[in-house]
C-alpha cells in the first residue's frame, strides 16, 4: 500500500502533482491511502479536507474505486483507493 499525504490548503500545482503520482501508483496495481493532515486551527475547516478527498475521488473514478470512505482519525482524514 502506497500513501500520499497532503494538507487541506494545498496549492493547485502541488495537487496536480500528487494526483499524477496517485494515478501512477494505481496503474501499477497498488492500493493508495490518501491522508489529509490537519494542524492547529485547520481542525475547524474539516469540510475543506472532505471536499479535497471528494475531488481526488472524482479525478480517479475511472481507474480506482473507494475501499474506505473519508474518515477522520485523530488529526488526519483518510481515504483508501484500490485499482479497478
Amino acid at each position: 500500500m502506497k500513501e500520499i499525504k497532503m494538507r487541506p490548503n494545498i496549492g493547485e500545482h502541488d495537487y496536480n502533482f500528487k494526483v499524477k503520482n496517485l494515478s501512477k501508483f494505481l496503474e501499477e496495481g497498488n492500493q493508495v491511502k490518501v491522508t489529509i493532515m490537519f494542524r492547529g486551527r485547520e481542525m475547524r475547516y474539516l469540510d475543506s479536507g472532505r471536499e479535497l478527498l471528494e475531488r481526488i475521488t472524482k479525478h480517479t473514478e475511472e481507474i480506482a474505486k473507494v475501499v474506505k470512505e473519508p474518515k477522520l482519525e485523530g488529526r488526519n482524514m483518510i481515504l483508501v483507493l484500490m485499482p479497478k
